[in-house]
């Protein structure tokens, strides 16, 4: 049997383990945060997207990680008020991951393995967003530098 995204499971911010299987037929942006990141207002863009699509089955989850330049080194509590306060973020958030490296969670293993880029497979910095079709394959890869407004177009395809 062929993999698919829905195979997974990760725990929420709040500590509660999610089954991906939750999210099956619905598009969906999996994305590495920071909240002290160059590209941490791009969670404005991917919150406008949220919004903007979610009636049509788009969901966003977000990964925080630490890995790249010490950039989320709060706890998941403070995580989620950042991501509160500071950018009005509703879409789902998880727990802190690794996205690199022996201790990568199997989401970003599948993500990695199922999309490469130009650098292989592995995640080169926060902002990485992976867009998951409807049946739960892995179909595009974004670079941090790619803002949410960016990919809409796309986006809209898949809806």
């Amino acid at each position: 049997m062929k993999q698919t995204f829905y195979q997974f499971k990760a725990n929420s911010l709040q500590g509660k383990e999610i089954d991906m299987q939750h999210y099956e037929g619905k598009t969906i942006i999996v994305v590495n945060t920071a909240s002290k990141c160059g590209f941490t207002p791009q969670y404005e863009g991917l919150e406008k997207l949220y919004k903007k699509y979610k009636e049509r089955g788009l969901v966003i989850l977000g990964f925080p990680c630490n890995q790249f330049g010490n950039q989320e080194p709060g706890t998941e509590k403070e995580i989620s008020e950042g991501c509160l306060i500071n950018y009005g973020v509703s879409f789902p958030m998880f727990a802190k991951v690794d996205v690199n490296g022996e201790n990568t969670h199997p989401i970003f293993t599948f993500l990695k393995n199922t999309v490469p880029n130009i650098w292989g497979k592995t995640i080169k910095w926060n902002f990485t967003k992976f867009v998951i079709d409807k049946t739960g394959k892995p179909v595009k890869r974004y670079a941090p530098i790619t803002k949410p407004e960016a990919m809409e177009k796309f986006i809209i395809s898949l809806l």
